[in-house]
């Protein structure tokens, strides 16, 4: 092997692409491959996003209904067994904070959190959160915790 009989691996090389609109004589000009008149062989023509031709788009024809609140907010839901599940492994002694929350990835930092009452909880834990389901609240309090509402 030298320098001599180098090429790039196969596939690597990127092929220069159809040079067109360079005269009749290139064979390429004229037209340059776009056809004749119509939006597309115009200059700055893009196809928009969901553009059937002219078509109704379907985005149009499908019929709309229902109704979302804007001012509605979303919980990011944790069952007292997944609080369970990590009083055995030993990640948490006896207080369940949103902080802990985020460390062993059950919420997001922005998340508002909602503790739900699936499960059983036998440890007594002093759990902190946005919002607590009745049933929860009452397995915690059984277990000899409490509910702490952020």
């Amino acid at each position: 092997m030298n320098l001599s009989n180098l090429k790039p691996a196969k596939g690597a090389a990127n092929k220069a692409g159809k040079t067109v609109g360079r005269g009749q004589g290139s064979g390429k000009g004229g037209t340059a491959t776009r056809g004749h008149k119509g939006a597309k062989s115009r200059s700055g023509y893009s196809k928009k996003i969901g553009f059937e031709g002219g078509q109704m788009p379907l985005q149009r024809r499908v019929p709309k209904f229902g109704f979302t609140n804007i001012n509605r907010k979303e919980y990011q839901g944790i069952n007292l067994d997944k609080l369970q599940e990590l009083v055995d492994q030993k990640n948490v002694k006896d207080t369940v904070t949103l902080e802990v929350l985020i460390e062993n990835r059950l919420a997001r930092k922005a998340d508002l959190v909602k503790i739900l009452g699936n499960g059983e909880l036998k440890a007594p834990l002093k759990v902190s959160a946005h919002k607590f389901s009745a049933t929860a609240k009452a397995a915690i309090e059984a277990a000899g915790g409490e509910a702490i509402s952020l």
